[in-house]
């Protein structure tokens, strides 16, 4: 048999506000015909585009009028609601975009930053190669100040630091090494661990706490106050008189930390494996001395690098500080973090080259 044709149902009338309360809300779950309406309003028009858009139906013989009004509120109607499943399944995906967006973003920052500050070292490298090809370009006081200060003034925190760290070391060994009968080998451990990595790398973390923060700070308070636009103006180069004293006082200061380090935990080590063990100090000292002086060697080895990477992670964050002291803050602790990463992460790499290396 034919199947019957699906004709629209035609609406007759007016169908404005007052019209459609006359009518009643009722309209048929088929096509519509609007050939036949008299008068047609807003009100009118969101009636029937809702009826329609929830009975997926079409809406045919408008006038150009009508057309154009029905088009109109269309276009303010709000969009059909998403069905449950496929609103999860879009949040998910919106939260995996949103989380690669930001993870393209750090991205795209961490090169842009590894890139400045490459270009950053890469001035200061021109600019100690300009002095000292003219030596008298050297600002010998300022480089001093700064030995003062990030050297001398750190040597009783970076000595009880590795005072400490020696006792810790001894007694944490001595606790396993006393189940094996080998208490003797508490001097190799302590040695070994204190010269060769924990001496010059919590040294080198103290000193970024300490010395990062502080050059970011007097630079950034300088940048602040314009006073390194004004060196520019009085044709001084800001890089010459305000960063290159600042690396070469850490450069040359932190190996003789490093050393005052190594021997604060010999020290403390020693006492507490006297204390423990009951090794004397004339046989912790005589054990000592048959340790392998490469040890030493490879952990002072680090202490310049270090040096450079504090230094100018701290003078860079400086220079990049805006005119205000939220800025001033952000970059602030941006140094200090930054500074710390990077000095662990070439004690890692340095650990593993000496590894390869059979040092």
């Amino acid at each position: 048999m034919p199947q019957p044709e699906n004709r629209p149902e035609i609406l007759q009338g007016a169908y404005t506000l007052s019209g459609i309360v006359a009518l009643g809300p009722a309209l048929p779950a088929t096509d519509l015909d609007l050939s036949a309406i008299t008068a047609l309003d807003t009100a009118g028009a969101w009636a029937i585009l809702t009826h329609a858009q929830a009975h997926k139906i079409t809406v045919t013989g408008a006038s150009p009028s009508q057309t154009l009004l029905l088009a109109a509120v269309k276009a303010a109607l709000p969009a059909a609601p998403v069905p449950a499943r496929r609103a999860i399944h879009q949040h998910a995906a919106d939260w995996v975009t949103g989380r690669l967006e930001q993870v393209g973003r750090a991205g795209v920052a961490t090169v842009r930053d590894v890139t400045a500050v490459l270009g950053f070292l890469g001035q200061i490298v021109a600019s100690v190669g300009k002095t000292a090809l003219h030596p008298s370009r050297l600002r010998m006081t300022s480089v001093v100040f700064h030995m003062q200060e990030c050297g001398l003034n750190a040597v009783a925190i970076v000595a009880l630091m590795a005072f400490l760290i020696g006792i810790v070391v001894a007694y944490q060994g001595a606790a396993q090494l006393r189940q094996f009968g080998a208490e003797v080998f508490v001097v190799d451990l302590i040695a070994i661990s204190v010269m060769r990595e924990l001496g010059i790398l919590l040294t080198a973390i103290i000193v970024a706490g300490r010395s990062a923060s502080a050059f970011t700070a007097v630079i950034g308070a300088m940048k602040m106050r314009e006073e390194v636009d004004a060196l520019r103006t009085l044709g001084l180069d800001p890089i010459e008189v305000l960063v290159v004293p600042r690396v070469l006082g850490l450069l040359l200061m932190l190996p003789a930390l490093g050393v005052i380090a190594d021997l604060g935990g010999l020290f403390g080590g020693g006492l507490m494996a006297w204390y423990a063990l009951g090794i004397s100090p004339g046989m912790f000292l005589t054990r000592l001395l048959s340790t392998d002086v490469t040890h030493f060697v490879v952990g002072l080895a680090k202490a310049p690098f270090f040096a450079v990477i504090i230094a100018v992670i701290g003078c860079f964050q400086g220079l990049a500080v805006a005119g205000n002291t939220e800025s001033l803050g952000r970059l602030t602790s941006r140094a200090v973090v930054q500074s710390i990463f990077l000095v662990i992460l070439a004690d890692a790499i340095f650990s593993i080259l000496f590894a390869l290396a059979g040092v």
